[in-house]
């Protein structure tokens, strides 16, 4: 079970983590989770070009060691990048130290203060301890593009109908995701840019966190 629009007593319960950017203009922020995968990947930077729109990539370490060139291809087109563990674990059923040195393993294939747990699942402790060293970042709006049950038709309305001044929205540049995504995709950028929104990556200057833990070997 998954929540499309994100309550916001949830987002209360949690103060410390990033559900959305508090702003009154027409910004919206798409983050993209799971890549970079070259079957996916290079179609969504196509598609962000296309509006000059600017997105964040939460990565899976082993995917950027696995594809170097697709993620220097994120960064050379000046989008924002974060931690999303280095084999995407579930925090809720990872031992505390073993999930800590997955996540600095994949800090290890990149440089960011982001980071998103996989599935959104953290224990206390291990977000008290994450919260030392990132800005730890969650959505409050989910497309389901990974969910078999949704229609791609489903996908855009969760969207369309959820999205407000300052949205995070998260999509997934997967396998998994690839055919609810080829038609959410393209139609969600029309769509909010033909309502006079701006696509923006999540700006770490804005989210200052003490970051010299994630570089460590």
């Amino acid at each position: 079970m998954y929540l499309i629009k994100t309550p916001q007593f949830i987002q209360n319960l949690f103060p410390n983590y990033t559900w959305r950017i508090p702003t009154k203009e027409k910004v919206v922020y798409f983050t993209f989770d799971d890549g970079p995968i070259p079957e996916v990947t290079p179609w969504v930077l196509e598609q962000l070009a296309a509006y000059d729109a600017k997105a964040t990539f939460f990565c899976v370490g082993e995917n950027i060691q696995k594809n170097p060139e697709v993620f220097q291809q994120v960064v050379n087109a000046g989008h924002a990048v974060g931690n999303h563990t280095f084999n995407h674990l579930n925090g809720w059923a990872s031992d505390n130290i073993e999930y800590f040195h997955n996540i600095r393993h994949c800090a290890n294939q990149m440089d960011s203060i982001l980071f998103r747990p996989p599935y959104g699942r953290l224990k206390p402790k291990q977000a008290r301890f994450l919260q030392r060293h990132y800005r730890i970042v969650m959505w409050d709006v989910l497309s389901g593009d990974f969910d078999p049950k949704l229609l791609p038709e489903q996908c855009l309305e969760n969207v369309i109908n959820n999205v407000r001044p300052g949205s995070i929205v998260v999509f997934h540049d997967s396998l998994k995701a690839e055919d609810k995504l080829s038609y959410v995709l393209p139609k969600a950028l029309e769509h909010f840019a033909d309502q006079g929104y701006r696509f923006e990556q999540l700006n770490e200057k804005e989210m200052v966190v003490q970051s010299s833990w994630q570089k460590r070997a």
